[in-house]
């Protein structure tokens, strides 16, 4: 009997390490996709994880009882009670929100995906169901996106400032062009 008592312990060790694991990867995620691969074959698993490295998600296959008892006291809880059965992968995003659901909804239309179901989504407290997390996440713009318009918008400005410092300059070209053309004839 006192053989078994130390084992017990490393395992009631190990899952609350890990599940202090999974609430710090909730804490620290701009959002999360909750998915089902059932059905999958092993080499489309494998080609999702790499989708998901390349674009900066961490994806885990987790025991839906650990994620309940990390997600314990937060207001969602209860509405990702219906997305926290069987079989669970879950996709964090830390950078870009929509990233994992660009992955996602690009990997469902290639063949090897037709099995990958969304089950929900989290972003900033708020639950999402699957079609919200296709339409809506994955249509969002990028960090990269966003910094391109940002840009744009910044520099609109200031290429109009140079087009009007440019412009009696350029006026004043034509009219000499025009007198040159004009003692031509």
């Amino acid at each position: 009997m006192e053989a078994y008592e130390p084992r017990l312990n490393d395992a009631r060790k190990a899952k609350n390490s890990e599940i202090g694991e999974i609430k710090a990867r909730f804490d620290k995620a701009t959002s999360t996709v909750f998915l089902n691969y059932q059905g999958m074959t092993v080499e489309n698993a494998t080609k999702l994880r790499a989708e998901f490295r390349k674009a900066g998600v961490e994806y885990k296959v987790t025991k839906n009882t650990l994620v309940k008892q990390a997600l314990k006291g937060q207001a969602y809880t209860d509405k990702l009670k219906s997305a926290l059965i069987g079989m669970t992968g879950i996709a964090w995003s830390y950078e870009d929100p929509s990233a994992a659901a660009k992955v996602l909804k690009a990997f469902k239309k290639d063949a090897a995906g037709e099995k990958l179901q969304i089950k929900a989504g989290l972003i900033d407290g708020s639950v999402l169901d699957a079609k919200a997390v296709e339409d809506q996440l994955a249509a969002m713009p990028g960090k990269n996106e966003l910094r391109a318009k940002l840009l744009a918008t910044m520099q609109a400005p200031m290429q109009q400032f140079v087009a009007l410092l440019q412009a009696p300059t350029q006026n004043f070209v034509y009219v000499l062009s025009a007198k040159e053309r004009e003692g031509a004839k």
